[in-house]
């Protein structure tokens, strides 16, 4: 399993979550305070309008974005904990079209094996 740690985010995590999120003024959640330990998050709690819009902004990662943001994912330092299934659901489906079916698994895994949600929330792989 793979324990999320809570960080600072680093010049290169802000760069990205402002190429995601170009309106992005602060690195706060509006709602609780606390500074964002994460890029998907808040990209999805904050900034979306909806599923399409939150797609459409995955779609501004190229490959070495993608390539590290898999990379904290993996390491534990990205937590996929507040991402909604349903947005979870579709950064998988963008993971696999962009990287194979074989990472989007275990991302899957990665996001469900957290407890951090019910697994019968989305839908399997």
């Amino acid at each position: 399993m793979v324990i999320t740690l809570p960080r600072k985010l680093s010049e290169e995590d802000i760069k990205l979550l402002k190429k995601l999120a170009p309106e992005c003024a602060g690195l706060e959640c509006s709602g609780s305070n606390a500074p964002y330990r994460s890029l998907l998050p808040p990209l999805s709690n904050h900034f979306t309008t909806d599923l399409d819009d939150f797609k459409r902004r995955l779609s501004f990662l190229n490959d070495e974005d993608m390539s590290y943001l898999i990379s904290l994912i993996k390491s534990g330092e990205e937590s996929l904990g507040c991402v909604p299934p349903q947005y979870i659901q579709v950064f998988i489906a963008f993971v696999e079209e962009k990287l194979g079916s074989e990472l989007a698994k275990e991302i899957f895994k990665i996001y469900t094996s957290g407890r951090e949600c019910q697994s019968s929330d989305i839908i399997s792989l």
